[in-house]
């Protein structure tokens, strides 16, 4: 038997077995049942219809992690509308971009930043605006409790179909325009099955929200957790403290975590005199893009007490497409290095590393590769962007989406991303990988944060350039100097691989989920230059 694989399907199934159980948390401490928040997601379903929205209209969500984003999404997708979630952290031309290049017809923005959508509101073909307190914000903003004790919780769920779109996640822009990723019931339903297989999701999982829902629909997690019937705990932004605490209070055990906050984390853990980490229950916790160091993994995993997987994957993949969570393969001795690679690809998804010519590369964990995707769970194509669709997917190797990124594989098939392929850096006929430097780099005590890029070179072409946070915060008065840490980086690596420039900076250039801007810094570096590549 075939039935179509909706989305509606996950928010239908728990409030059938789990309605009278915790759905949400919510950051502002309402608490709501799996009943109550489906009546509210109903409720607005039907406010919508009663503004004109119809199928394939675009609602985007404007909310840092409270239930108002969760009703709001479910709301839209139960009567076709494509859920449009937009990042909290841009800037009100973003968001008149993207309001404009999605044709968005509803804009639901919580209080706290409904006023950078305010200034451009006369600018995009919006027309209907709603905020969780209209009473904070200026403007003729309607209220989303009072839009919902207004409708009825009947409404009419049109015929869907699982090729339908029915969200536009819009990538993080780290090169130009962000593009709006495109995905299908399908491609979501079958994404959230696999985060529950990976993440071992059970109904009585507490998941604490410290990633951004705006972040590929955080990662799949707002039909994954609700579809298995556990509980959301919701957040206004995250901060150490605040994470420790609900950690503790509301027993959570599982959050997602970017190498970052773990490492935030870790510095409270430390400062403030190492607290209890866990409530009831044991606690798992995902990172994923860049490896987080080892010293980083050994700490979470030794310290807290929690189990730590590595996932990756980008926006246009679900994201997930690999885990390093390996049981088989893992034992005390590799524990740290098997953990800290991106892993082998996921059930269902073909991953390749490729050469330019399209082939494998051996797996010897040394010749670089493009990582390459095909799975069910990869996007349908980017939003009014065929050009840019079709380069993504034919550029090596034709039919697979190409992540850009290059890797490793090493005897058992586990990849190990190595560099953006615009990145790597070129110093005299050698090929640098600024990840590895950037590795080394972060395992020196005096490194709080760094980046490394391509700097331009007239005997090598390119050299390796380090932006370092210094962990003492004085820019003036690091407590290395930039010598001694050249040395290290040329005792910890081959002498070729040696950082040769250093800068100290309060601060890296950052997206909203935690990636760093390398173009930014490159642009930077590369001003005088007619190139942003060497030629060595």
């Amino acid at each position: 038997m075939e039935t179509p694989l909706l989305v509606t399907d996950f928010l239908d199934q728990a409030r059938t077995y789990y309605a009278e159980e915790e759905a949400i948390v919510g950051a502002d401490g309402d608490r709501f049942t799996y009943g109550e928040f489906g009546e509210r997601a109903d409720r607005f379903s039907a406010a919508l219809r009663d503004r004109g929205v119809e199928k394939g209209d675009r609602v985007a969500v404007l909310d840092p992690n409270t239930h108002y984003h969760l009703e709001a999404a479910y709301g839209a997708m139960q009567i076709g509308a494509v859920h449009t979630p937009l990042n909290y952290r841009l800037t009100p031309s973003d968001y008149e971009y993207i309001l404009s290049d999605a044709g968005v017809d509803v804009v639901v923005a919580d209080y706290e930043y409904a006023e950078k959508i305010e200034t451009i509101r006369e600018d995009v073909p919006t027309e209907t605006f709603i905020t969780n307190d209209a009473d904070a914000v200026d403007g003729r903003w309607e209220s989303f409790d009072d839009a919902l004790e207004a409708a009825s919780p009947e409404y009419d769920r049109p015929e869907m179909a699982e090729d339908d779109v029915i969200t536009i996640n819009y990538t993080s822009g780290t090169t130009g325009d962000p593009k709006g990723v495109c995905r299908t019931h399908r491609t979501e339903t079958l994404h959230a099955y696999l985060v529950s297989i990976y993440h071992e999701l059970t109904d009585d999982d507490v998941y604490l929200w410290t990633l951004p829902m705006f972040h590929v629909n955080g990662w799949g997690h707002i039909y994954a957790v609700t579809g298995i019937g556990a509980t959301h705990v919701c957040t206004r932004g995250v901060s150490p403290d605040s994470v420790v605490e609900t950690i503790t209070s509301e027993d959570v055990s599982f959050l997602c975590a970017a190498p970052a906050v773990l490492n935030q984390l870790l510095e409270y853990y430390e400062s403030e005199g190492q607290p209890a980490m866990a409530g009831a229950n044991d606690v798992r916790v995902t990172t994923a893009g860049s490896a987080p160091p080892e010293a980083t993994i050994r700490a979470v995993e030794d310290e807290f007490d929690w189990y730590l997987k590595h996932l990756y994957g980008a926006t246009e993949t679900g994201p997930l497409i690999t885990i390093s969570d390996a049981k088989r393969l893992i034992d005390e001795e590799n524990r740290l290095e098997i953990k800290k690679r991106q892993g082998f690809g996921i059930l269902g998804s073909d991953v390749r590393v490729v050469d330019e010519d399209g082939e494998d590369v051996p797996r010897d964990d040394e010749t670089l590769g493009e990582v390459v995707v095909r799975g069910n769970q990869v996007m349908d194509r980017y939003w009014n962007k065929p050009e840019a669709t079709e380069e993504a997917f034919s550029d090596r190797l034709e039919g697979y989406y190409h992540m850009g990124d290059l890797a490793t594989v090493d005897e058992n098939g586990m990849i190990a991303i190595r560099d953006r392929k615009k990145d790597i850096i070129v110093s005299g006929g050698e090929n640098i990988s600024s990840i590895e430097l950037e590795d080394a780099l972060f395992d020196h005590d005096a490194v709080a944060d760094v980046a490394v890029i391509p700097a331009p070179s007239d005997e090598w072409g390119e050299t390796p350039k380090a932006f370092v946070v210094p962990s003492s915060g004085d820019v003036a008065n690091p407590p290395v100097s930039a010598d001694e840490l050249t040395a290290y980086t040329r005792a910890e690596l081959a002498s070729y691989k040696a950082v040769r420039r250093i800068e100290y900076v309060e601060t890296l250039p950052k997206t909203a989920t935690g990636k760093t801007q390398k173009y930014e810094l490159r642009e930077q570096e590369w001003a005088d230059e007619d190139r942003l590549i060497g030629e060595g």
